[in-house]
Parts: structure tokens; sequence; C-alpha cells
């Protein structure tokens, strides 16, 4: 299995003197442009796959909208692809009038057992966005053998697959970095006594050449 996971564009939480707290934003300009460079570019590198997966939340769908269209594809919604803190300890997301204005004010991979949104009862923790996220890779890996696989996340997300993949414990000690659209590529493959996962590239980003 080759799991493709883009970060989205730029959003308005991404915006250095955004002041808004935690909120399901949309696009900038700017990543408006990005998502739209990505459509244009990934079909030349990667032709087909089979399936397209994508966060429910609005900065997600709003990146993954011109990809679907390019590939005439449908996309497949998984709240468990959504970012850190907007989930509940049992992994389904908040409603929209309900989502934790605020996050902690620790670093959520500084206290990993701590809950991120200590303002909201009942939100996750580190661990458990790690572990949704692990739950999708490992449905993955159930049910798509051989096939390419998608999926338009969040920087978090791809930070947590990696944490997944590498079978990190609980204290990371490297952040993952990802540029608004960036792609990483993983390969699930299955060798007699060899590792189980490739990683083929991380934070893939020419087809933002002249964007920014």
């Amino acid at each position: 299995m080759h799991l493709y996971l883009i970060r989205h564009g730029q959003s308005f939480v991404n915006l250095k003197d955004w002041d808004g707290g935690n909120l399901d934003a949309g696009l900038t300009e700017l990543g408006t442009r990005q998502a739209a460079a990505l459509a244009r570019w990934l079909p030349g590198y990667l032709p087909s796959f089979d399936a397209l997966y994508a966060s429910t939340m609005q900065r997600a769908r709003e990146t993954v909208a011109p990809l679907a269209q390019s590939y005439g594809v449908e996309v497949r919604w998984d709240d468990r692809l959504r970012e850190i803190g907007n989930n509940r300890s049992d992994h389904t997301p908040w409603p929209p009038d309900e989502l934790p204005a605020a996050y902690s004010d620790y670093w959520a991979s500084e206290r990993p057992f701590a809950t991120t949104t200590p303002l909201a009862p009942g939100g996750e923790t580190f661990m458990h966005f790690r572990t949704r996220v692990g739950l999708f890779i490992e449905d993955l890996v159930e049910c798509c053998r051989g096939k390419i696989i998608v999926a338009v996340c969040h920087g978090g997300v791809v930070e947590a697959a990696f944490d997944h993949i590498f079978n990190i414990g609980p204290w990371r000690r490297t952040e993952i970095w990802n540029t608004n659209t960036g792609i990483s590529h993983f390969e699930y493959v299955e060798l007699p006594r060899r590792e189980t996962w490739r990683l083929h590239f991380q934070n893939r980003i020419e087809h933002l050449a002249g964007i920014e």
C-alpha cells in the first residue's frame, strides 16, 4: 500500500498574527492558490489512485475540492483525520457550536496524557489523538493492501502518522515540519524479516514554485 498524506493549504489559523483561537476556518487567498497548484501538479506525478480521503474540517475540505475535481473522484470524509484538539476523547468530532475555543498553555507533546483543551471537559489528549490517527492507518493496512491512498489532512496528523509508523514513544523529541500542501509518501511493505514501512519522501512542495 502506498499512502500519500497532504497537509491542507494555508488557513487563517496558520497566520502568525492570528488571535482568533481554535476555529474551523477555511483557506486564505494564498491557501486557495496552493490547493489549486496542488491539483494541477499531482496528476502529472501520480496519474491515478484508489481512494481519496480527507479531514472533515473546513481547511481540508477546501483543499481537497480542486484535487477531487482534477481526478474526477469522490472524497471519503473521515473525522479521524481532523487536527489535534478538535475531537473528543472518544474520537468523535466536536459539533461546530461546541468546538473548544482555546488549546492548553502547554504544547501537546510536552504533556501527552493531559487534555489539549482544558476548558472543554472530555477533550482528547495527545495520546488520544495519536490513537485515532493510528486507527485510521491500521484500517487502511487491513483494507487497502496493494492500493494507492491519498489523504488530505493537517500538519499534526502527518506528525502523528510519523509517530505511529516509526513506533515513537509518548514523548516525542523531533518535530516533523510540514509546509501547507506539502506531500509525504509512505509505503507499507510485507517482506519477511524486513521493516514494515518505507518513507519515500516528506514535505514535497515543488508544486508551490512561484506561488508564495
